[in-house]
Protein backbone atom coordinates (compact mmCIF):
# COMPACT_ATOMS: atom_id res chain seq x y z
CA UNK A 1 0.00 0.00 0.00
CA UNK A 2 2.80 2.43 0.86
CA UNK A 3 6.58 2.19 0.48
CA UNK A 4 7.84 4.54 3.18
CA UNK A 5 11.40 3.33 2.60
CA UNK A 6 11.30 4.75 -0.94
CA UNK A 7 10.12 8.10 0.39
CA UNK A 8 12.86 8.16 3.01
CA UNK A 9 15.61 7.21 0.55
CA UNK A 10 14.80 10.29 -1.52
CA UNK A 11 14.94 12.51 1.59
CA UNK A 12 17.79 10.77 3.41
CA UNK A 13 20.33 13.65 3.42
CA UNK A 14 17.71 16.13 4.70
CA UNK A 15 16.43 13.68 7.31
CA UNK A 16 19.92 12.78 8.50
CA UNK A 17 20.78 16.46 8.93
CA UNK A 18 17.55 17.19 10.83
CA UNK A 19 18.05 14.24 13.17
CA UNK A 20 21.68 15.20 13.74
CA UNK A 21 20.67 18.74 14.74
CA UNK A 22 18.34 17.38 17.41
CA UNK A 23 21.04 15.03 18.70
CA UNK A 24 23.49 17.92 18.84
CA UNK A 25 21.28 20.39 20.70
CA UNK A 26 19.84 17.71 23.00
CA UNK A 27 16.40 19.27 23.57
CA UNK A 28 14.45 16.07 22.96
CA UNK A 29 11.28 17.29 24.70
CA UNK A 30 9.74 20.63 23.62
CA UNK A 31 12.77 21.49 21.50
CA UNK A 32 12.76 24.35 19.00
CA UNK A 33 11.58 22.14 16.14
CA UNK A 34 8.26 21.54 17.93
CA UNK A 35 7.37 25.23 17.97
CA UNK A 36 8.52 25.68 14.38
CA UNK A 37 6.39 22.75 13.19
CA UNK A 38 3.37 24.07 15.11
CA UNK A 39 3.68 27.45 13.41
CA UNK A 40 4.13 25.98 9.95
CA UNK A 41 1.28 23.48 10.20
CA UNK A 42 -1.02 26.18 11.58
CA UNK A 43 -0.17 28.43 8.64
CA UNK A 44 -0.63 25.54 6.20
CA UNK A 45 -4.11 24.89 7.59
CA UNK A 46 -5.05 28.57 7.69
CA UNK A 47 -5.36 28.89 11.48
CA UNK A 48 -3.61 30.80 14.28
CA UNK A 49 -2.39 28.00 16.51
CA UNK A 50 -0.94 24.52 16.28
CA UNK A 51 -0.38 22.37 19.36
CA UNK A 52 1.83 19.34 18.77
CA UNK A 53 0.84 16.13 20.54
CA UNK A 54 1.93 12.52 20.75
CA UNK A 55 -0.51 10.98 18.25
CA UNK A 56 -3.70 11.54 16.31
CA UNK A 57 -5.58 9.62 18.98
CA UNK A 58 -4.21 11.88 21.70
CA UNK A 59 -5.13 14.89 19.55
CA UNK A 60 -8.78 13.83 19.75
CA UNK A 61 -8.51 13.01 23.45
CA UNK A 62 -6.92 16.30 24.48
CA UNK A 63 -9.37 18.25 22.31
CA UNK A 64 -12.25 16.61 24.18
CA UNK A 65 -10.53 17.38 27.48
CA UNK A 66 -10.18 21.00 26.38
CA UNK A 67 -13.97 21.38 26.01
CA UNK A 68 -14.40 19.78 29.47
CA UNK A 69 -16.32 16.77 28.19
CA UNK A 70 -17.91 14.97 31.13
CA UNK A 71 -19.46 11.55 31.81
CA UNK A 72 -23.04 11.60 30.59
CA UNK A 73 -22.30 14.07 27.79
CA UNK A 74 -22.98 12.98 24.21
CA UNK A 75 -20.79 13.44 21.16
CA UNK A 76 -22.20 12.86 17.68
CA UNK A 77 -19.86 11.20 15.21
CA UNK A 78 -19.72 8.80 12.28
CA UNK A 79 -20.08 5.08 12.79
CA UNK A 80 -17.53 4.54 9.98
CA UNK A 81 -13.98 5.64 10.79
CA UNK A 82 -10.78 4.53 12.51
CA UNK A 83 -11.54 3.40 16.05
CA UNK A 84 -9.94 6.40 17.79
CA UNK A 85 -12.79 8.68 16.69
CA UNK A 86 -15.36 7.00 18.92
CA UNK A 87 -12.82 5.47 21.30
CA UNK A 88 -11.63 8.87 22.52
CA UNK A 89 -15.21 9.83 23.39
CA UNK A 90 -15.75 6.61 25.35
CA UNK A 91 -12.45 7.02 27.20
CA UNK A 92 -13.76 10.33 28.55
CA UNK A 93 -16.79 8.54 29.98
CA UNK A 94 -19.06 10.25 27.45
CA UNK A 95 -21.42 8.57 25.00
CA UNK A 96 -20.61 8.34 21.30
CA UNK A 97 -23.84 8.95 19.39
CA UNK A 98 -23.36 7.29 16.02
CA UNK A 99 -24.64 8.42 12.64
CA UNK A 100 -24.68 6.78 9.22
CA UNK A 101 -22.61 7.96 6.26
CA UNK A 102 -23.28 9.54 2.89
CA UNK A 103 -22.78 6.66 0.43
CA UNK A 104 -21.18 8.98 -2.13
CA UNK A 105 -18.34 10.19 0.10
CA UNK A 106 -18.17 7.82 3.11
CA UNK A 107 -18.39 10.95 5.31
CA UNK A 108 -20.96 11.57 8.04
CA UNK A 109 -24.50 12.36 6.84
CA UNK A 110 -25.49 15.88 8.02
CA UNK A 111 -29.18 14.92 8.09
CA UNK A 112 -28.30 12.15 10.52
CA UNK A 113 -26.38 14.63 12.65
CA UNK A 114 -29.45 16.88 12.87
CA UNK A 115 -31.64 13.96 14.01
CA UNK A 116 -29.11 12.87 16.65
CA UNK A 117 -28.96 16.10 18.69
CA UNK A 118 -30.36 15.85 22.23
CA UNK A 119 -30.19 17.94 25.40
CA UNK A 120 -27.07 15.98 26.37
CA UNK A 121 -25.16 16.67 23.15
CA UNK A 122 -21.97 18.64 23.74
CA UNK A 123 -19.99 18.23 20.52
CA UNK A 124 -19.92 16.91 16.97
CA UNK A 125 -16.88 15.13 15.51
CA UNK A 126 -17.13 15.01 11.72
CA UNK A 127 -14.47 12.84 10.10
CA UNK A 128 -12.80 13.91 6.84
CA UNK A 129 -12.41 10.34 5.68
CA UNK A 130 -9.83 9.15 3.14
CA UNK A 131 -8.72 12.73 2.37
CA UNK A 132 -11.95 14.55 1.54
CA UNK A 133 -13.72 17.07 3.76
CA UNK A 134 -17.10 16.18 5.23
CA UNK A 135 -20.02 18.43 4.26
CA UNK A 136 -19.18 21.02 6.88
CA UNK A 137 -21.65 23.77 5.98
CA UNK A 138 -24.78 22.09 7.36
CA UNK A 139 -22.83 20.53 10.23
CA UNK A 140 -21.58 23.93 11.38
CA UNK A 141 -25.10 25.33 11.05
CA UNK A 142 -26.46 22.57 13.30
CA UNK A 143 -23.73 23.23 15.86
CA UNK A 144 -24.43 26.96 15.91
CA UNK A 145 -28.17 26.46 16.37
CA UNK A 146 -27.66 24.17 19.35
CA UNK A 147 -24.54 25.72 20.90
CA UNK A 148 -22.31 22.71 20.19
CA UNK A 149 -18.56 22.42 19.73
CA UNK A 150 -17.25 20.99 16.44
CA UNK A 151 -14.01 19.04 16.60
CA UNK A 152 -12.80 17.98 13.15
CA UNK A 153 -11.17 14.56 12.88
CA UNK A 154 -8.81 15.53 10.08
CA UNK A 155 -6.35 12.70 10.71
CA UNK A 156 -6.43 11.66 7.03
CA UNK A 157 -6.96 15.07 5.48
CA UNK A 158 -4.11 17.54 5.94
CA UNK A 159 -4.38 20.04 3.09
CA UNK A 160 -7.83 18.92 1.96
CA UNK A 161 -10.18 21.80 1.19
CA UNK A 162 -13.91 22.22 1.59
CA UNK A 163 -15.86 23.59 -1.36
CA UNK A 164 -15.55 27.15 -0.03
CA UNK A 165 -11.75 26.88 0.06
CA UNK A 166 -11.30 26.43 3.81
CA UNK A 167 -8.87 23.71 4.76
CA UNK A 168 -9.53 20.68 6.89
CA UNK A 169 -9.10 21.49 10.56
CA UNK A 170 -9.83 25.21 10.18
CA UNK A 171 -13.64 25.16 10.26
CA UNK A 172 -14.58 23.86 13.70
CA UNK A 173 -13.40 24.88 17.16
CA UNK A 174 -10.43 22.52 16.72
CA UNK A 175 -8.98 20.22 14.09
CA UNK A 176 -7.12 17.02 14.97
CA UNK A 177 -4.36 15.57 12.78
CA UNK A 178 -2.40 12.33 12.81
CA UNK A 179 1.16 12.03 11.55
CA UNK A 180 1.19 8.23 11.69
CA UNK A 181 3.77 6.97 9.14
CA UNK A 182 1.12 5.99 6.57
CA UNK A 183 -0.43 9.46 6.46
CA UNK A 184 0.27 11.92 3.62
CA UNK A 185 2.48 13.76 6.12
CA UNK A 186 3.91 10.92 8.16
CA UNK A 187 6.43 10.84 11.00
CA UNK A 188 8.82 7.99 11.83
CA UNK A 189 6.57 6.93 14.66
CA UNK A 190 3.49 8.35 16.35
CA UNK A 191 2.80 12.08 16.29
CA UNK A 192 -0.18 14.41 15.97
CA UNK A 193 -1.41 17.97 16.26
CA UNK A 194 -4.45 20.00 17.24
CA UNK A 195 -5.05 23.27 15.38
CA UNK A 196 -7.37 26.09 16.38
CA UNK A 197 -8.13 29.79 15.91
CA UNK A 198 -9.19 30.14 19.55
CA UNK A 199 -6.49 31.67 21.77
CA UNK A 200 -8.00 30.34 25.00
CA UNK A 201 -8.39 26.81 23.63
CA UNK A 202 -4.80 26.83 22.36
CA UNK A 203 -3.51 27.79 25.79
CA UNK A 204 -5.66 25.13 27.45
CA UNK A 205 -4.41 22.49 25.01
CA UNK A 206 -0.78 23.37 25.74
CA UNK A 207 -1.38 23.01 29.47
CA UNK A 208 -3.32 19.75 29.16
CA UNK A 209 -0.67 18.07 26.97
CA UNK A 210 1.88 18.57 29.76
CA UNK A 211 0.03 17.03 32.72
CA UNK A 212 -2.01 20.20 33.24
CA UNK A 213 1.11 21.92 34.53
CA UNK A 214 1.69 25.70 34.40
CA UNK A 215 4.13 26.77 35.68
CA UNK A 216 6.20 23.62 36.16
CA UNK A 217 4.99 21.44 39.03
CA UNK A 218 1.90 23.63 39.53
CA UNK A 219 -1.21 21.90 38.18
CA UNK A 220 -4.25 23.98 37.30
CA UNK A 221 -5.78 21.03 35.45
CA UNK A 222 -5.45 17.26 35.26
CA UNK A 223 -3.93 16.62 31.87
CA UNK A 224 -1.71 13.93 30.44
CA UNK A 225 1.63 13.32 28.78
CA UNK A 226 0.64 14.18 25.23
CA UNK A 227 3.82 15.99 24.14
CA UNK A 228 5.19 15.77 20.59
CA UNK A 229 8.79 14.49 20.49
CA UNK A 230 11.31 16.95 19.10
CA UNK A 231 12.80 14.26 16.86
CA UNK A 232 9.44 13.62 15.19
CA UNK A 233 8.90 17.35 14.77
CA UNK A 234 12.27 17.68 13.04
CA UNK A 235 11.41 14.82 10.66
CA UNK A 236 8.00 16.31 9.92
CA UNK A 237 9.52 19.72 9.14
CA UNK A 238 11.60 18.09 6.41
CA UNK A 239 8.57 16.32 4.97
CA UNK A 240 6.20 19.28 5.21
CA UNK A 241 8.23 21.07 2.55
CA UNK A 242 7.40 18.24 0.13
CA UNK A 243 3.76 17.74 1.07
CA UNK A 244 2.17 19.77 -1.72
CA UNK A 245 4.23 17.97 -4.36
CA UNK A 246 3.24 14.62 -2.88
CA UNK A 247 -0.42 15.65 -2.87
CA UNK A 248 -0.23 16.61 -6.54
CA UNK A 249 1.30 13.21 -7.32
CA UNK A 250 -1.48 11.42 -5.46
CA UNK A 251 -4.02 13.40 -7.46
CA UNK A 252 -2.21 12.54 -10.71
CA UNK A 253 -2.28 8.89 -9.71
CA UNK A 254 -6.02 9.16 -9.05
CA UNK A 255 -6.55 10.57 -12.53
CA UNK A 256 -4.35 7.81 -13.91
CA UNK A 257 -6.62 5.22 -12.32
CA UNK A 258 -9.65 6.95 -13.82
CA UNK A 259 -8.21 6.65 -17.31
CA UNK A 260 -7.14 3.05 -16.83
CA UNK A 261 -10.49 2.02 -15.31
CA UNK A 262 -12.34 3.61 -18.22
CA UNK A 263 -10.11 1.95 -20.79
CA UNK A 264 -10.65 -1.43 -19.14
CA UNK A 265 -14.41 -0.91 -18.82
CA UNK A 266 -14.31 -1.76 -15.12
CA UNK A 267 -17.34 0.41 -14.33
CA UNK A 268 -19.42 -1.95 -16.43
CA UNK A 269 -18.22 -4.85 -14.32
CA UNK A 270 -19.41 -3.66 -10.92
CA UNK A 271 -16.55 -1.40 -9.85
CA UNK A 272 -17.21 2.12 -8.52
CA UNK A 273 -14.17 4.36 -8.32
CA UNK A 274 -13.51 7.52 -6.27
CA UNK A 275 -13.73 9.66 -9.40
CA UNK A 276 -17.37 8.71 -9.68
CA UNK A 277 -18.33 9.15 -6.05
CA UNK A 278 -16.13 11.85 -4.55
CA UNK A 279 -16.29 14.83 -6.89
CA UNK A 280 -19.15 17.27 -7.10
CA UNK A 281 -20.32 18.57 -10.49
CA UNK A 282 -17.90 21.49 -10.40
CA UNK A 283 -14.97 19.46 -9.13
CA UNK A 284 -14.74 21.86 -6.19
CA UNK A 285 -13.71 19.44 -3.46
CA UNK A 286 -9.94 19.28 -3.04
CA UNK A 287 -9.28 15.60 -2.33
CA UNK A 288 -5.81 14.65 -1.08
CA UNK A 289 -6.28 10.86 -1.49
CA UNK A 290 -4.90 9.53 1.75
CA UNK A 291 -6.69 6.43 0.48
CA UNK A 292 -8.05 5.55 -2.96
CA UNK A 293 -11.07 3.40 -2.18
CA UNK A 294 -12.96 1.41 -4.80
CA UNK A 295 -16.26 -0.40 -4.28
CA UNK A 296 -17.33 -3.77 -5.64
CA UNK A 297 -19.84 -6.39 -4.46
CA UNK A 298 -17.09 -8.98 -5.05
CA UNK A 299 -14.73 -7.21 -2.62
CA UNK A 300 -13.41 -10.23 -0.72
CA UNK A 301 -12.62 -12.19 -3.87
CA UNK A 302 -11.04 -9.14 -5.50
CA UNK A 303 -8.90 -8.58 -2.43
CA UNK A 304 -7.77 -12.19 -2.51
CA UNK A 305 -6.76 -11.95 -6.18
CA UNK A 306 -4.81 -8.73 -5.63
CA UNK A 307 -2.96 -10.11 -2.63
CA UNK A 308 -2.14 -13.32 -4.50
CA UNK A 309 -0.49 -11.14 -7.16
CA UNK A 310 1.54 -9.27 -4.54
CA UNK A 311 -0.51 -6.07 -4.74
CA UNK A 312 -1.12 -4.23 -1.48
CA UNK A 313 -4.74 -3.56 -0.60
CA UNK A 314 -6.67 -2.99 2.61
CA UNK A 315 -10.22 -2.83 3.92
CA UNK A 316 -11.01 0.48 5.65
CA UNK A 317 -13.06 -0.44 7.71
CA UNK A 318 -14.48 -3.97 8.04
CA UNK A 319 -16.68 -3.38 11.12
CA UNK A 320 -18.52 -0.09 11.78
CA UNK A 321 -18.52 1.18 15.36
CA UNK A 322 -22.15 0.24 16.03
CA UNK A 323 -21.29 -3.44 15.43
CA UNK A 324 -18.06 -3.48 17.46
CA UNK A 325 -18.19 -5.71 20.52
CA UNK A 326 -16.92 -2.97 22.85
CA UNK A 327 -19.89 -0.78 21.90
CA UNK A 328 -22.53 -3.49 22.32
CA UNK A 329 -24.00 -1.58 25.26
CA UNK A 330 -25.05 1.20 22.87
CA UNK A 331 -27.71 -1.25 21.69
CA UNK A 332 -27.34 -1.10 17.92
CA UNK A 333 -28.35 -4.06 15.77
CA UNK A 334 -27.16 -5.06 12.35
CA UNK A 335 -28.98 -3.00 9.74
CA UNK A 336 -29.20 0.15 11.88
CA UNK A 337 -26.81 2.10 9.65
CA UNK A 338 -27.10 0.43 6.25
CA UNK A 339 -24.79 2.72 4.27
CA UNK A 340 -21.89 2.18 6.65
CA UNK A 341 -22.53 -1.56 6.65
CA UNK A 342 -22.54 -1.62 2.85
CA UNK A 343 -19.29 0.33 2.73
CA UNK A 344 -17.74 -2.11 5.21
CA UNK A 345 -18.76 -4.99 2.95
CA UNK A 346 -17.80 -3.66 -0.49
CA UNK A 347 -14.95 -1.14 -0.17
CA UNK A 348 -11.27 -1.77 -0.81
CA UNK A 349 -8.30 0.61 -0.79
CA UNK A 350 -5.65 0.20 -3.47
CA UNK A 351 -2.20 1.83 -3.71
CA UNK A 352 -2.17 5.59 -4.33
CA UNK A 353 1.13 6.80 -2.80
CA UNK A 354 3.29 9.43 -4.54
CA UNK A 355 5.93 6.78 -5.23
CA UNK A 356 3.51 4.65 -7.27
CA UNK A 357 4.83 4.26 -10.81
CA UNK A 358 2.64 4.11 -13.95
CA UNK A 359 3.62 0.50 -14.55
CA UNK A 360 2.51 -0.38 -11.03
CA UNK A 361 -0.85 1.29 -11.60
CA UNK A 362 -1.25 -0.71 -14.80
CA UNK A 363 -0.50 -3.88 -12.87
CA UNK A 364 -3.15 -3.00 -10.27
CA UNK A 365 -5.78 -2.39 -12.94
CA UNK A 366 -4.84 -5.57 -14.81
CA UNK A 367 -5.28 -7.52 -11.57
CA UNK A 368 -8.66 -5.87 -10.95
CA UNK A 369 -9.71 -6.76 -14.48
CA UNK A 370 -8.75 -10.40 -13.86
CA UNK A 371 -10.62 -10.45 -10.56
CA UNK A 372 -13.92 -8.83 -11.56
CA UNK A 373 -16.65 -10.94 -13.12
CA UNK A 374 -17.54 -10.45 -16.77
Amino acid sequence: MLDVAAQHRALRPELDAAIARVIDHGHFINGPEVGELESRVAAYCGVKHGVGVSSGTDALLVALMAIDLRPGDEVITSTYSFFATAGAVARMGAKPVLVDIDPATFNIDPAGVARAVTKRTKAIIPVHLFGQCADMGPILDIAQRHGLQVIEDAAQAIGAEYKDGRRAGSMGAMGCFSFFPSKNLGAMGDAGMVVTNDDALAERLRILRNHGSQPKYHHKLIGGNFRLDTMQAAILLVKLAHLDAWTRKRQENARGYERLFAAAGLDRRGLAAPAAVYRDAGGAHHHIYNQFVIRTPDRDRVQGVLRAKGIGCEVYYPVPFHLQECFAALGFASGTFPEAERAAADSLAIPISPELAPAQQEAVVAALSDALPG
